[in-house]
């Protein structure tokens, strides 16, 4: 990964102000042209076309950022697929939250099968690093074909209403799906998505479950670890 310096040269605009438009676009649900006016309102005047490059550049990139400082997930994953229209294609996006409602990893593909489960399982247990005590999911048997082959140890759970976490977890996608009009294509629909995984897990922080006094040290903190991800 190339150093920061070098991350921003060549941008006409202060590397301060993309930080704050690529977290803006992945925090709120926000259009290009939404934060575009935000801008406006400060005297920047930038387009929205370079928010949008912006955003798709930058924001993978703070996102590794994220996910490799990460201090680590819960030992319940709860698992889940929902259908996905793209181009008038039928995908399906495949994810896990832990215990604590974090997103531990998503995958969009063609299929459901069990040969698309053990690819999205392999790929979850390489980005969490641990495998989980425990898996909750539904009674799509691609699941089972997928645990007996690669986390045999690990607890199944496919009792009713266990999984509701794993569904819950799939409204803020909707949310954002319905204000970008839908995803133009599979390739940004998973690299938006990753992103936005990530600023989420830092950024969404229990507010009904602390204090105040508390939340706004856990924001602090949060945006703590954003500044150490963007900073020049």
């Amino acid at each position: 990964m190339k150093n920061s310096a070098i991350l921003y040269k060549h941008y006409r605009f202060p590397p301060e102000i993309i930080q704050y438009t690529v977290w803006l676009y992945h925090r709120f649900n926000l259009s290009h042209r939404d934060i575009e006016d935000m801008l406006a309102e400060k005297g920047i005047i930038v387009t929205h076309e370079s928010i949008r490059l912006w955003c798709n550049k930058f924001g993978s990139v703070y996102a590794w950022k994220l996910r490799c400082q990460h201090q680590g997930y819960g030992d319940t994953f709860f698992l889940d697929e929902v259908f996905v229209k793209i181009q008038g294609k039928q995908l399906y996006l495949w994810g896990a939250v832990d215990q604590d409602g974090e997103v531990v990893d998503i995958l969009l593909q063609a299929r459901r099968d069990g040969k698309a489960a053990k690819r999205f399982f392999k790929q979850l247990l390489k980005k969490c690093r641990n495998e989980p005590r425990k898996i909750v999911t539904d009674k799509l048997r691609s699941y089972g074909v997928a645990h007996r082959k690669l986390v045999p140890d690990a607890i199944h759970d496919t009792s009713q209403y266990a999984n509701n976490r794993a569904e819950l977890s799939h409204q803020p996608t909707r949310e954002r799906e319905r204000g970008m009009r839908r995803f133009k294509s599979m390739m940004q629909a998973q690299r938006f998505l990753e992103a936005h995984t990530a600023v989420s897990n830092l950024f969404i922080l229990g507010r009904h479950l602390v204090s105040a006094s508390d939340y706004r040290n856990l924001r602090q903190g949060a945006f703590a670890s954003w500044k150490k991800v963007t900073v020049v």
